[in-house]
């Protein structure tokens, strides 16, 4: 793996101007003939998700968010790959993998990263914080895009793994991905109950857990606090 270099994120005023150009000037298909989803998406509703991009989604505003955390550029095996790594005031916090789906980006995660780095001004406790490292999924967003075959599902479990080969990571593997469950495979998780390998995982530095564990020790630890 290459060095690590910071990543921040700035999109031109002319790229944005041209999509912009390019929302204005779309050409719709004709009406449906029923009034229903029978025929595909209804025309109407296509109008509705065009003027959302061109009127009301805020670019700048997504963009400053995501600029909030550490952004940083690698290169594994020839392909750039951005990713955040968000760290806690703890310092010794379990670093933690967060992959997203297919479609997807690292925006799913925007609503976890400050209850997982910082889990006590979130009603948490200390000893639930981590360290977050947030890799965008080859071909999306700002790493690399593949310029030949090869970056299947294996080919990403691989990169992941040489991505965690400077220290022990946990991948958190989020329910509903059709992207998540067979990249845990590549490293050698088989079903969606991916933390029931733990004790055979442990030994290569890797812990494989799902969201519905982290549900269970959330409730757990409510039920705690309660009584």
């Amino acid at each position: 793996m290459s060095d690590i270099k910071p990543f921040k994120i700035d999109v031109s005023d002319a790229d944005l101007a041209d999509l912009q150009l390019r929302l204005k000037q779309t050409r719709f298909p004709d009406r449906e003939t029923p009034k229903d989803w029978s025929q595909g998406i209804p025309l109407d509703y296509m109008h509705e998700i065009r003027d959302y991009w061109l009127n009301e989604y805020d670019w700048r505003a997504r963009e400053a968010l995501i600029n909030q955390w550490p952004g940083f550029m690698t290169n594994i095996d020839n392909l750039d790959i951005h990713f955040l790594h968000v760290k806690s005031k703890h310092a010794d916090a379990e670093p933690l993998l967060l992959t997203h789906g297919w479609p997807g980006s690292i925006i799913e995660f925007q609503k976890v990263i400050g209850p997982l780095t910082d889990p006590e001004a979130h009603g948490g406790n200390a000893e639930d914080a981590f360290h977050l490292v947030i890799p965008t999924l080859p071909g999306f967003g700002f790493s690399g895009k593949p310029t030949e075959p090869g970056w299947n599902i294996e080919k990403i479990a691989t990169a992941a793994t040489a991505a965690k080969s400077r220290r022990p990571i946990m991948f958190l593997v989020t329910a509903g991905s059709i992207v998540l469950t067979p990249v845990a495979d590549g490293q050698g998780c088989r079903g969606r109950r991916c933390h029931r390998l733990h004790k055979r995982q442990r030994r290569r530095g890797v812990v494989l857990i799902d969201s519905d564990w982290l549900d269970r020790r959330a409730h757990k630890r409510r039920q705690t606090v309660s009584s």
